[in-house]
């Protein structure tokens, strides 16, 4: 081993650093150490800094100042001041812009549409043609100064029609520059006694009170309270910067019509924005409660046909379970075949007893939705039209006088037909006996080849039925059952006051092929006759 050599004291004065420290770079080297003052403020600094972090650490928070007012990295809050700021360039940029907001005509008569136009169309003119005057004779423009000026107060008036805003610069301006030039003929001696009305005439007044309530009438509140602002602003700055000699000052009188006529025009405008709103909303109300009525009686079309569906489904389910039994030796094949019918008919059964318990009623009364009252039991069968005279006697011991008239060789219906024709007789009664009362009322049933038709007529009733509380949706409903069939149904007033219901069904519930063809032993009679 060679010997280690020794260390040079120098160099352990000048290196201090321990071995196996890592040596620093030249750039490092080469910068400044801290001088003692600057080394003071330093471990100053991190003493607050820790002592910060110990008070954070111990659920004390740093003072005001010491605590960030927005998180990093989100955008600043805007401040009271730039609201204000950007409030006041919307609404000069509102001003700024000539776009149109004609004042629409009346709705009726037809004939007096444009009624409003032309009046202040005439008015108009003859603010116009009282400015001219007033300019040349009081406020000594000259023709020509005087005559712009005037026609200038006019044709603001009668654009305000159609174009408020430039409407307005264009009265505004007008009146300023007609007041700035008054001011050489205001000395005294020139001016006529008592003064000028300054700086707005009266034609001025009356115009521009026009052009701020047309205005206000068709733009924002805002917009309408911007022009009234810097009008207010242009008279102070016309009457009380510049000012005159000798003159009647009408600042303060005009400030005032126009801020009532402002005023007025804004409530006006914000009435017929409830009125329209209160329209659409009553109308999107009306909309909907149509559908849900619809949606009701289809819901119950389809509680009441559920019992028709389900007993077909019931007996083809039994004649496939008998169907091997009436058969000697019947295939392996025949009986999985039956079987499987018999199965499918079986889950269709289950599938259609879901749906009822959806569709059925809340009323445990009225299981199917059929009306109050009706006592329909949730397992009882369905009507038709071999209930018909039990019907009929109900409605006669109500207090009507019904007639009943049959025609017609009766061949077998669908039974979904005869449930239909059921209950549209049925709802044809009550609306006689609601709204006809003491009325003498005719039940038509006509049998055809092709379908069969119902005719429900009343007479004009003894005297005026009592308001019916309810929706009011039997024509609805009766319409609904007819369209499901593919027939039709019509309703109509007779001549002689009465009301007429007639339906046609198919006789299989299903639309015939050609529409178009007619049936002479079909058409009936029609709805003019008295029963």
């Amino acid at each position: 081993m060679s010997p280690r050599p020794e260390a040079d004291p120098q160099d352990a004065t000048h290196n201090p650093e321990p071995r196996g420290a890592p040596r620093k770079s030249p750039r490092q080297e080469a910068e400044p150490k801290p001088t003692p003052q600057k080394a003071a403020r330093g471990s100053a600094a991190q003493e607050v800094t820790g002592k910060r972090n110990r008070q954070e650490d111990s659920g004390n928070p740093a003072p005001p100042e010491a605590r960030p007012t927005t998180p990093p990295g989100l955008p600043t809050p805007p401040t009271r001041a730039q609201g204000v700021g950007a409030l006041v360039g919307a609404v000069l940029s509102d001003l700024a812009s000539p776009s149109a907001a004609p004042l629409p005509p009346l709705t009726r008569p037809r004939w007096l549409r444009r009624l409003p136009h032309v009046v202040v169309c005439w008015i108009a003119l003859g603010i116009a043609l009282a400015g001219v005057d007033d300019l040349n004779s009081n406020y000594h423009l000259g023709f020509g100064l005087g005559t712009v000026a005037g026609l200038a107060q006019g044709v603001a008036m009668a654009l305000a029609l159609w174009r408020p805003v430039p409407a307005w610069w264009l009265s505004l301006g007008a009146t300023v520059v007609a007041a700035v030039a008054a001011r050489s003929h205001m000395a005294v001696g020139v001016a006529p006694p008592g003064g000028l009305d300054w700086p707005w005439s009266p034609p001025a007044i009356i115009a521009h009170a026009f052009v701020l309530f047309f205005l206000a009438l068709r733009v924002p509140t805002r917009v309408a309270v911007g022009a009234l602002s810097l009008t207010a602003l242009a008279t102070y700055f016309v009457q009380g910067v510049v000012g005159g000699q000798v003159y009647r000052p009408t600042g303060l009188l005009a400030v005032v019509v126009f801020a009532a006529v402002v005023l007025l025009g804004t409530a006006l405008r914000g009435r017929r924005e409830a009125r329209t709103q209160l329209v659409e909303q009553a109308s999107l109300t009306e909309e909907e409660r149509a559908r849900r009525t619809l949606l009701e009686e289809r819901s119950r079309i389809a509680r009441e046909l559920h019992d028709v569906v389900a007993h077909h489904m019931s007996v083809i389910s039994i004649q496939a379970q008998v169907a091997p039994h009436l058969v000697e030796n019947p295939t392996e094949e025949l009986k999985e075949n039956l079987e499987g019918i018999r199965q499918n008919a079986l889950e269709a059964l289950t599938e259609l007893r879901r749906v009822l318990g959806v569709l059925r009623s809340e009323n445990l009364d009225d299981p199917y939705g059929l009306g109050a009252g009706t006592g329909a039991a949730p397992d009882s069968p369905q009507p038709t039209l071999d209930r018909l005279d039990a019907l009929v006697e109900n409605t006669r011991a109500a207090g009507l006088d019904v007639t009943t008239e049959i025609s017609g060789e009766q061949l077998p219906l669908a039974p979904g037909v005869e449930l239909s024709a059921y209950r549209i007789i049925q709802e044809a009664l009550s609306n006689a006996l609601r709204h006809a009362p003491g009325s003498a009322v005719r039940v038509e049933l006509w049998h055809f080849p092709r379908g069969l038709q119902v005719r429900v007529v009343n007479s004009r009733p003894e005297r005026p039925g009592p308001p019916s509380p309810g929706a009011g949706h039997g024509l609805l409903g009766m319409r609904e059952r007819a369209a499901m069939l593919g027939g039709t149904l019509v309703t109509s007033e007779t001549s002689c006051g009465g009301f007429a219901v007639a339906a046609f069904l198919p006789r299989n519930g299903v639309a015939p092929a050609d529409d178009n063809s007619t049936d002479d032993n079909s058409t009936g009679r029609t709805g003019e006759e008295t029963p």
